[in-house]
């Protein structure tokens, strides 16, 4: 192939479309658990978490709710992942070797934000929220009381006995969480995420009729099921809520990932080494949202 800038462009033009079909068509799974918040800065800070109003009934003057000594921001960082085209195989006409290439680079864009939840997900017993407590943790302060949302109870569907003291215990857990003012919150837990040593024993507890020792199972249909291989434990789970506008987690974007190409002939990679790039590039981060949407326990039993 004789290499100029309409045939750069085409290829370009081609390589573009493998990507983003490969980008649109790859599955995604933090849409589930977290809400997304377009960044329009280099930050954005949420000390709003820690206090956010419920109606009331207005008698006398309206009551003003006041945000907490609390700083939790998130800071966007640049994210990217780049391929190099040689020019020998551009003028050999041996660019099939280059497709692959650019739909795993459309495909990891498209999990970009699934890879920074998850990760979230995973370091929630050590990793401090908007109050300054790890995620998971057992002493989270309401009205000056410690609530907790860790547990270390193993999932389990072996019995019934099992399956109330460690799913059960869970959703009873969040739904008893109130607010500053003692008033419910509501917690209504939807979704049960666990790696997939955990999918079985998951699937048992929200879908079976009957637990493994015979009794009826209070839990099925409580709550959907996310199995998901970046779920780095084989013993933790995590019992969400996702049913209200705000989620578990946050997904901050402030740049959407983009197809990026470099083709110019000045360009000194394509000058000193015979290459031209392609890739994606995004900008954004994630963080944790409202503790009390999520419980975690290590299943450690200890």
């Amino acid at each position: 192939m004789l290499i100029n800038k309409a045939a750069l462009e085409a290829v370009f033009t081609a390589v573009k479309t493998t990507f983003n079909n490969a980008f649109e068509a790859a599955p995604s799974v933090w849409d589930k658990i977290a809400m997304k918040v377009t960044s329009t800065s280099s930050q954005n800070d949420y000390a709003w978490l820690s206090n956010f109003p419920k109606m009331r009934k207005w008698v006398g003057d309206k009551v003003v709710k006041a945000l907490e000594a609390f700083k939790y921001t998130i800071i966007n960082h640049a994210f990217e992942a780049t391929v190099a085209v040689k020019r020998d195989d551009i003028e050999d006409d041996n660019l099939g070797i280059y497709g692959p290439q650019a739909q795993m680079a459309g495909y990891s864009a498209k999990q970009w934000p699934d890879e920074l939840i998850l990760d979230l997900v995973n370091g929630g017993f050590d990793n401090e929220c908007y109050d300054g407590q790890f995620f998971f943790d057992t002493d989270h302060e309401v009205a000056g009381e410690s609530v907790s949302n860790k547990g270390v109870a193993a999932l389990s569907c072996a019995t019934q006995a099992a399956a109330i003291a460690s799913y059960g215990a869970a959703r009873t857990a969040m739904m008893s969480f109130k607010d500053d003012e003692g008033r419910p919150l509501n917690i209504t837990p939807n979704v049960l995420l666990v790696g997939p040593a955990l999918e079985a024993v998951a699937l048992v507890l929200t879908t079976n009729d009957r637990l493994e020792d015979g009794k009826a199972n209070p839990y099925k249909g409580t709550a959907a099921v996310i199995v998901d291989g970046r779920i780095t434990s084989a013993t933790a789970w995590f019992l969400l809520d996702t049913s209200k506008p705000v989620k578990p987690f946050i997904f901050q974007e402030r740049k959407a990932p983009v197809f990026v190409s470099q083709t110019g002939e000045e360009n000194d990679d394509v000058f000193m080494r015979a290459e031209y790039k392609f890739g994606a590039e995004a900008r954004g981060n994630a963080g944790y949202g409202l503790w009390q949407l999520a419980y975690g326990s290590t299943g450690l039993g200890a």
